[in-house]
């Protein structure tokens, strides 16, 4: 990728400009630039009255998960392993009202290596599996159906 010209260069080109009578084209031959680059700098140099180059913004929204944030889900996590997302959303909005979907605390727990353990002390499922017929064997009538006897 091609480098930019520095701002000693910029500043000398519109310099020149300003204290010489000389046209655009004539600047950009005398510099060795091309006509465009200086025809843009003139034209930045007019619409914010700087010769130096403007910082370029940053794209994107910025994250909601600052290292405040980060703290307090490692925290909370640290403090009780066994939290649901839901529990940890509401305990980082409550602590610093911050609103975050449970799919990006999922991200950030991930990123930040924090692992959510499951409490072996609960109660284990008590939905019956089926059997290989797809019935549950306790579902058996005694009584075939339709019979009236």
């Amino acid at each position: 990728m091609a480098q930019a010209f520095s701002d000693d260069l910029r500043r000398r080109i519109l310099q020149t400009y300003e204290r010489e009578d000389i046209s655009l084209p004539g600047l950009a031959q005398r510099f060795a630039v091309s006509y465009e680059y200086v025809k843009k700098i003139r034209q930045h140099q007019l619409k914010t009255n700087k010769m130096e180059r403007t910082p370029q913004s940053r794209y994107g929204r910025v994250s909601r998960v600052t290292p405040e944030v980060q703290k307090q889900m490692k925290g909370e996590v640290r403090e009780q392993p066994d939290l649901t997302l839901q529990e940890l959303k509401e305990r980082v909005y409550k602590a610093q009202k911050v609103s975050l979907s449970r799919s990006l605390l999922w991200l950030w727990l991930e990123r930040l290596g924090l692992r959510r353990k499951k409490n072996r002390s609960t109660r284990k499922n008590v939905t019956r599996k089926r059997t290989g017929s797809g019935a549950n064997s306790s579902w058996k009538r005694s009584v075939p159906f339709g019979r009236n006897s």
